[in-house]
């Protein structure tokens, strides 16, 4: 493969010999070795190299940037012209500026080299066991890879970082069919680095297979209420980066449409820590232009913990409302109102799961919504990305068919 330290050390010798002291760039290289089915035979195999590089720079207050995927000599020099050019047709701005300098350090994590024979295995144990469990959902495709990355990150400052990351990630597309009954698409996600415990017992992958048989018995639900609604994991993760786009990221902090932006003090990267906002996730450019700090993480590898209540004392705690396993609906408005559709969703009654219902709308406030938490589950569902558990929030609107 590429030698990305030898691209790294020439990106930036041609920074410094056309005299940009203010720089930072990034160049990668990645093999990807995939897996996928067509049902739940398997129909491809195949390994793909990848290479990446991207570069800003800032010229008097002015910032460029450019990116592209040849690292060849020309390549290189290609992307740092572009991002000059871009840098002389900005607008100037002091709060432009490049990250002081930082130890150097080399970060390692997840499974660099794959297990394919193995992989294949736990993959293949995933289908037969959909078929042997799950006989009325339609297995239509599995996108499955196992992905390493070797990542140079350095700046004019003097900060040299590089990473080595891998890990297994499956896709599986699906639908419910039982006769003349059918349901809509649904699928799962996973990043996983466990090759011990059955692909189908990780994350939410069985949550997804009986919403998705539950669903081909969904009927309409009628009339309008506000109820609780109690947000599945994968529902939950969704919702929360919504709250963090809506009142805490860059954007919002900067233009001042923020409902929180003179709550609290930013002093850390846990943004709510029992209820209290603790920071604001904000990027170099957004802590100078506003005046407040900088956020030295600003992933979104949510982690939430775990409440008191078991799932099972949620349900049977709720008078009407919904599960919901997932939201289709645009941005929120600068207020937090929200409105969309619920899907894979069930009907609750005094305590009881009803049964699964069409889509059905859902509205009300973002802020309100984590305000009002009646509950949140001792159990948590980990996927490879996040670690949330279910939640359940009062006061929403629900309105079905009328």
């Amino acid at each position: 493969m590429f030698d990305i330290k030898k691209a790294a050390d020439q990106i930036d010798a041609m920074l410094r010999a056309k005299g940009v002291a203010e720089f930072e760039f990034q160049v990668s290289e990645s093999e990807k070795k995939e897996l996928n089915t067509e049902g739940a035979d398997f129909n491809l195999l195949r390994t793909i190299f990848g290479g990446e590089v991207s570069v800003s720079v800032i010229l008097e207050g002015r910032k460029g940037s450019a990116s592209g995927n040849d690292l060849s000599d020309a390549g290189l020099e290609k992307v740092i012209g572009d991002a000059l050019l871009s840098a002389q047709s900005a607008e100037a701005d002091e709060a432009n500026a490049i990250a002081e300098k930082q130890e150097p350090e080399t970060f390692r994590a997840g499974l660099l080299e794959a297990d394919m024979p193995r992989f294949y295995d736990c993959l293949k144990a995933l289908c037969d066991a959909i078929g042997r469990e799950y006989p009325k959902v339609n297995l239509l495709q599995v996108i499955a890879d196992h992905t390493s990355e070797h990542t140079i990150y350095r700046n004019a400052s003097g900060t040299r970082f590089e990473s080595f990351d891998g890990g297994y990630h499956v896709m599986v597309e699906m639908s419910g069919s039982d006769g003349e009954k059918n349901t809509g698409l649904d699928y799962f996600s996973l990043a996983t680095r466990d090759l011990d415990t059955p692909l189908i017992d990780q994350g939410s992958v069985r949550m997804h297979l009986e919403a998705t048989e539950a669903s081909l018995n969904s009927v309409p639900l009628p009339g309008k209420f506000e109820g609780t609604v109690i947000f599945t994991p994968d529902c939950l993760g969704y919702f929360l980066y919504m709250l963090a786009s809506n009142y805490v990221m860059n954007s919002v902090v900067m233009e001042g449409t923020s409902q929180w932006l003179n709550r609290y003090k930013a002093e850390d990267v846990t943004f709510i820590d029992k209820g209290v906002l603790k920071s604001f996730l904000l990027n170099l450019y957004t802590a100078r232009k506003t005046g407040r700090p900088v956020t030295k993480n600003t992933g979104f590898a949510l982690v939430m913990e775990g409440g008191d209540t078991p799932l099972a004392d949620m349900i049977a705690s709720v008078k009407k409302g919904l599960i919901v396993g997932g939201f289709s609906g645009g941005e929120p408005g600068a207020n937090g109102e929200f409105s969309g559709v619920a899907k894979n969703s069930f009907l609750v009654e005094d305590g009881n799961i009803v049964g699964a219902v069409t889509e059905t709308m859902i509205n009300g406030n973002l802020e309100k919504v984590f305000q009002d938490v009646a509950a949140v589950s001792k159990e948590q569902v980990c996927d490879g990305s996040t670690v949330l558990p279910y939640m359940a929030c009062t006061g929403i609107v629900i309105s079905g068919n009328n």
